[in-house]
């Protein structure tokens, strides 16, 4: 489904429930409740449903979220969910009946009736952004500050390789419409500012961050054990995916989260030439040829192994 196509499905919209992945992060906060503004200043109503909390850090994007829809009669919409595993616990309760699902992702296992794809997207809020401008819905600055949020944060504030001209105009027109919103202190929420936990928390990680292949493949793995022995606030643990890239030489970072015992969930980055979602895709995940994700079972040298046989197999193929 094209952009203008996807515009106007959503104008036959009365209600709308908007789903986004659990973990959630700023892109698909961003996205989803930009597009439940946009159903309310066209007089319709949303809302937005993850099966996970909403991080603290992006409060400020939800607080014009209060509406009710008929659970019964309400359209249900996904954004920035590449595959409806990601639902987490919604799965059960919308997993069959997404109606049409907006994407960014390269590897978008389908699960809607219909998609609206665009893997040439740096985030989803871009996309939400294009479909913005067909629809008969005033832009308001807290929708302008909900997909600036989305596209910092899945551009690194603009660092990564999937940034392209598109992604910087929309920037620059959200800038241009509402000058008035404090895009540094967006930025410095978002990349800069990190609580005394967060930093004892990487003062750790650093510690025990395991190096392979020569320092080319750096791992960082969060037990349950591990948090409760340094008795870890679970908000710390939000953005830590690109953490293990930071060290000067590596090609590859892998961070490890148990989520409940024996299951981890598995998130890599990928400097340059490795593709990390053809890894995460080996494992039932997927995700972009340089941020990707996936759910492993096993003990966590078990899991380890598993990730460093698939890099290592990466590595010689190159």
């Amino acid at each position: 489904m094209k952009i203008a196509e996807a515009a106007a499905w959503l104008q036959t919209c009365e209600q709308a429930i908007i789903l986004i992945h659990q973990s959630p992060d700023g892109d698909c906060i961003g996205s989803g409740y930009a597009l439940a503004a946009l159903f309310r200043q066209m007089g319709k109503h949303a809302v937005v449903r993850c099966s996970d909390p909403i991080p603290a850090r992006y409060a400020f994007l939800t607080q014009e979220s209060e509406d009710t829809v008929d659970e019964s009669v309400a359209a249900v919409i996904s954004v920035d969910v590449a595959d409806r595993k990601l639902l987490g616990d919604l799965d059960a309760v919308y997993g069959d009946r997404v109606q049409l699902a907006i994407d960014h992702h390269m590897i978008h296992r389908t699960f809607a009736a219909e998609c609206c794809l665009y893997p040439q997207a740096a985030a989803a809020c871009e996309i939400v952004y294009a479909i913005a401008q067909q629809l008969p819905a005033v832009m308001t600055e807290h929708i302008a500050a909900c997909l600036y949020t989305g596209l910092a944060t899945d551009t690194g504030c603009f660092q990564f390789d999937n940034v392209t001209p598109n992604t910087l105009r929309v920037a620059a027109d959200l800038m241009e419409q509402f000058p008035d919103i404090r895009y540094g202190k967006i930025n410095r929420a978002m990349f800069a500012v990190k609580s005394m936990g967060r930093l004892h928390l990487e003062q750790k990680l650093t510690d025990q961050m395991r190096s392979y292949f020569n320092g080319k493949c750096m791992i960082i793995c969060i037990t349950l054990e591990f948090l409760q022995t340094y008795e870890i606030d679970q908000a710390e643990l939000d953005g830590l995916a690109g953490f293990p890239l930071q060290v000067e030489g590596a090609e590859v970072g892998i961070t490890l989260k148990e989520r409940e015992t024996n299951v981890f969930k598995i998130s890599m980055r990928s400097a340059d030439c490795v593709d990390v979602a053809a890894i995460c895709q080996q494992f039932g995940g997927g995700g972009h040829v340089k941020a990707a994700g996936c759910l492993i079972e096993g003990t966590a040298e078990e899991v380890i192994q598993k990730l460093t046989d698939a890099v290592e197999r990466s590595f010689a193929a190159q």
